[in-house]
């Protein structure tokens, strides 16, 4: 189904994003010397300096458009979602070209033909891929390479695939019908006639011309998988799977090849590779500067816990991290040395007595939170991710919340999505789980840099910091 519509679209992409970018480059001299908004103060510079630059500016484009996963094959994006994706690999093409030229050229480029290319840039590729998906959808609105669809099932994957189906006209799937395990008890099955049972999947195929054979059937269904198969397995039709555990799937699924032998993986982690190579050299660096930035302050916030309360100044406390691993996590002493000696593991609460008199401070601004830099340095933490939990409170929480435990399959974080959503401390559960799992199945390098950004926009005071 995807590959059919890749081998047409994601070669088209390409043509037409590098055909619009290479005008944007040159559009943007044009309208820079010969259209200028500002006075142009340094003299023309040569239309030939910058056309020579054309190659480059279409090969490099294409690449990191490629690298960012904007032609993935087997992918489609809603389209608001391919948009933002497009943009921010364009972002990036950007830099590269500015540190590229700036690198290895003695020739300095005017900075508002850059401007002017950003923009333009982004509007010319934005544009073209809404006209190409637009000019698609209309050839396939008049039968142009249309694929006749017959679906095999009548799980709740059925009702899922046509709801998602009706938002890509583009795929240019014309679904016939649909075979159903007992077709005299069932006429139809979310608006689509049923044209027999599994054993007509033959005559049905013949009869309607079909090319593509989608089977989701129901788990007490998957015996009859053989006997359909079997009726069809000498057939030309594309034959495609779906199998029935879409409520299993949290925050992700992917197939992998293991030499010619399909595995289905559920709810991995996101952060593999490349990517999480990239994120544990943005948690060093970060947190490296901001200790040696932050070291008086450090130094200042430790002395006055020593005065102020006497006894240890750091406060360990165990916690699960990735994988359900447990490590230390550090904090600046907020509380009386024996403050659980009485009550156990409890949450803190608003007007806790517990509390040093510098404690509450640290607390209401976040500042007992810093001693965690030197975590994210160790390895243990991450800048960004859900926020660590004490195992007794895990242990209680996996048995109460779905999917708990889901939010250990990436490390844990100093700041997170929940956090600068404002849920934290004594706050629903729920909620902080969603944002959590939110954070984990959406996750890119944009995503932890907006939540950074947060972090310091919002600041660190917070009414349910306590």
């Amino acid at each position: 189904m995807l590959r059919q519509y890749h081998s047409t679209v994601a070669a088209a992409s390409r043509v037409v994003d590098a055909l619009l970018i290479s005008a944007a480059w040159l559009a943007s001299f044009y309208l820079r010397f010969y259209a200028p908004v500002v006075e142009v103060t340094k003299g023309f510079p040569s239309f030939s300096t910058y056309a020579a630059l054309t190659p480059l500016v279409l090969v490099l484009w294409v690449l990191v458009l490629d690298s960012q996963g904007v032609y993935r094959p087997q992918r489609v994006l809603p389209g608001p979602s391919e948009t933002v994706l497009l943009l921010r690999a364009h972002g990036v093409a950007l830099l590269c070209f500015i540190a590229l030229t700036y690198v290895f050229s003695e020739y300095r480029y005017s900075r508002g033909v850059l401007v002017y290319f950003g923009v333009i840039g982004a509007f010319a590729l934005g544009s073209g891929r809404l006209l190409l998906r637009i000019s698609l959808r209309s050839l396939r609105r008049r039968g142009h390479r249309s694929r006749n669809l017959l679906l095999v099932g009548a799980a709740k994957s059925v009702e899922l695939l046509l709801a998602k189906m009706t938002g890509y006209p583009e795929l240019g799937l014309q679904i016939r019908g649909v075979l159903v395990s007992d077709a005299s008890r069932m006429q139809a099955v979310a608006g689509l006639s049923v044209l027999g049972d599994f054993s007509q999947i033959a005559d049905v195929i013949a009869a309607n011309e079909i090319d593509q054979v989608l089977i989701a059937l129901s788990r007490q269904e998957w015996p009859a998988l053989d006997r359909i198969l079997e009726k069809i397995h000498d057939d030309t039709v594309d034959i495609q799977i779906v199998p029935d555990i879409h409520e299993y799937v949290t925050i992700g699924c992917g197939v992998e090849n293991f030499d010619g032998i399909p595995l289905l993986a559920l709810n991995e982690t996101p952060l593999l590779g490349a990517r999480a190579f990239i994120k544990r050299l943005t948690d060093v660096v970060f947190s490296l500067l901001a200790v040696i930035v932050l070291s008086p302050l450090l130094a200042a916030i430790a002395i006055a816990v020593k005065v102020t309360s006497g006894g240890k100044v750091l406060y360990a406390q165990e916690r699960v991290g990735l994988d359900g691993r447990t490590f230390r996590m550090y904090k600046f002493r907020s509380m009386r040395m024996d403050a659980e000696l009485a009550t156990g593991a409890i949450w803190a609460r608003k007007g806790d007595d517990r509390r040093t008199p510098i404690g509450a401070f640290l607390r209401a601004t976040s500042l007992d939170e810093l001693p965690q830099l030197f975590n994210v340095l160790a390895g243990h933490m991450s800048l960004v991710g859900p926020r660590p939990e004490r195992p007794v409170f895990v242990s209680r929480f996996r048995g109460q919340i779905g999917h708990y435990m889901l939010r250990h399959k990436v490390k844990e974080g100093i700041t997170g999505w929940a956090q600068v959503n404002g849920w934290r401390g004594d706050t629903s559960l729920d909620e902080r789980i969603l944002c959590d799992l939110y954070y984990i199945r959406n996750w890119s390098y944009y995503l932890d840099l907006k939540i950074l950004f947060l972090t310091l926009y919002k600041g660190f005071v917070n009414k349910n910091a306590y």
